[in-house]
């Protein structure tokens, strides 16, 4: 996802790890009742006071604490986890919904740090900066040219509210360096990725569930409605999740009152069901919801309620298969850890959560086991035995199979594009090559286009274009496949005008570009 999100590979080991520390699913709020490791003369205290006092060498006792501590969580299970502090934050103001801070996004380019978007209202652009320019001076000091990081860049735009920085900023049309001070504040993160009209559909994409995730949304229907919306296009691919409330109020948009959504139960938590209520923004019309291997936890109880209840039709690939519930419990020094306390069963009563009988390393490779024994690409290897390993059948509210311990399984399965899944399309958006490559070419010809339907309709890369893009890419990764070159040029040429379309224009425009080229986005929209 941005990183070129939804349709470009994502390096698999790294997506799991990601899934296995980044999904939250929480009972109400994120704080729990705070524990304290110190607590005690246990065992691991003990142990760390004497390393700590007696040792042979100096040794940081809190990374071996954090080490202990996790690896304790995994033998629970893959989704109980400690969670460092800077994890832990950076979790919890993604689901909170914002930070402190002065709202931008960047790339480093040449020990320079180039803005590629500017959040709408927040405090750089109120400020004046503006995607294109290029941070010289930080406080009157060089930034630029000093070995630039994202952890180093991002400390020093992050603060407190009310707090200023000046940032020395050179664009074209600049004579000199222009200083802009801006106040920090909080800048909100929506969890929308993008929603527009096409044709008599809305399109909806959603990144995670958040708390601000169902208010974002009912803002946006009612824009897609007041433009002619007749049906809905609901799109979680490689969402991971989030929270538990926030998933169960997003299926009450969509459901009638007293529906059973979702409910939870677990050794020391009561059963808890969810119902609908007659707030619902959508309980009537058409609706289609895209899944893939990727969407999780909170995505799939949104999927599976509407799937059991026939509210919608289910369109992509088979879900993760996660079906546990977490809670946060922190630390005093910014540390947490998230614990299971429940595991949740959609309304037909199946848990989705797929097996981890055989340890957090089998469980963290079970995608990578799908894509070797096909079933990315066949529907019918979505329905084996070791799919659904030790699962039932259940019924929706029509009588239609579905199945348990497996994840969710598409009413409509789409395969995954091989075009899109080269290594080359992932070495291309890890290095940033795509974004990288528009700031230093193609700038001065999105000028041309005065707004993103003029750019959408009349550009597109040209075989030249292609060649011209290949050549820039091989200064930063050096060879390239010819094969996987020749498989994916029309995947690369669609990558290069979306990231273009995002730089200039924003997120819908991205999505616009993709999904004008998607068989599954084009599977949803046909589908009833």
């Amino acid at each position: 996802m941005k990183r070129t999100a939804g349709i470009i590979f994502r390096t698999l080991i790294l997506i799991l790890i990601g899934i296995g520390i980044g999904i939250l699913l929480t009972n109400g709020d994120m704080v729990g009742r705070k524990l304290g490791l110190s607590a005690g003369p246990d065992k691991i205290s003990r142990v760390l006071s004497l390393v700590n006092n007696k040792y042979v060498d100096s040794v940081n006792t809190d990374s071996i604490e954090g080490v202990t501590v996790n690896d304790m969580l995994q033998n629970l299970d893959p989704h109980s986890v400690y969670l460092p502090a800077q994890q832990a934050r950076y979790i919890n103001e993604r689901l909170e919904g914002g930070f402190n801070g002065i709202g931008l996004e960047y790339q480093l380019l040449r020990d320079t740090l180039f803005i590629t978007q500017v959040s709408t209202d927040g405090p750089a652009a109120k400020a004046g900066v503006m995607v294109g320019d290029r941070v010289i001076n930080v406080d009157g000091k060089p930034f630029s040219g000093t070995k630039l990081d994202i952890q180093r860049t991002s400390k020093t735009f992050r603060g407190e509210k009310n707090t200023q920085i000046s940032l020395g900023i050179s664009r074209d049309g600049f004579k000199k360096i222009k200083d802009f001070t801006i106040k920090r504040d909080r800048v909100s993160l929506s969890s929308l990725d993008a929603a527009y009209n096409v044709g008599s559909a809305g399109y909806v994409k959603i990144s995670k569930f958040a708390s601000t995730t169902d208010s974002d949304f009912r803002g946006a229907l009612k824009k897609l409605k007041a433009n002619g919306m007749q049906k809905l296009v609901l799109d979680l691919r490689g969402n991971g999740g989030g929270y538990l409330n926030t998933a169960t109020s997003m299926a009450d948009e969509f459901l009638p009152k007293g529906k059973l959504i979702v409910y939870t139960k677990g050794s020391h938590e009561p059963r808890t069901d969810y119902f609908a209520t007659d707030f619902g923004s959508y309980e009537n019309g058409d609706l289609t919801v895209i899944i893939d291997e990727y969407s999780a936890s909170a995505s799939e109880i949104l999927a599976g309620a509407l799937q059991d209840l026939d509210r919608a039709t289910i369109v992509g690939r088979r879900s993760f298969g996660k079906g546990l519930v977490q809670q946060q419990f922190p630390f005093g020094d910014g540390t947490a850890i998230n614990l299971t306390v429940a595991r949740y069963y959609t309304p037909s009563g199946r848990s989705i959560q797929k097996s981890y009988s055989n340890g957090v390393a089998s469980y963290r490779n079970e995608l990578l086991n799908r894509i070797r024994k096909g079933e990315l690409l066949n529907a019918g290897n979505n329905l084996s035995d070791s799919a659904f390993l030790g699962g039932s059948t259940y019924h929706t509210t029509k009588g239609r199979k579905v199945f348990s311990r497996g994840g969710i399984m598409p009413d409509v399965f789409v395969p995954a594009d091989t075009a899109q899944n080269t290594q080359l399309v992932s070495q291309l958006a890890q290095n940033q090559l795509f974004t990288a490559y528009i700031i230093d070419r193609l700038q001065p010809a999105l000028s041309k286009y005065p707004t993103a339907d003029n750019f959408i309709e009349q550009y597109n890369l040209s075989d030249e274009g292609l060649k011209n893009f290949i050549a820039y890419a091989l200064q930063t990764i050096k060879q390239i496949n010819p094969a996987e070159l020749q498989q994916s040029k029309e995947t690369i040429k669609i990558l290069v005008k979306a990231n273009a379309a995002r730089f200039k224009w924003g997120n819908n425009a991205y999505y616009r570009v993709l999904n004008a080229n998607d068989t599954t986005f084009k599977k949803a929209l046909a589908s009833n």
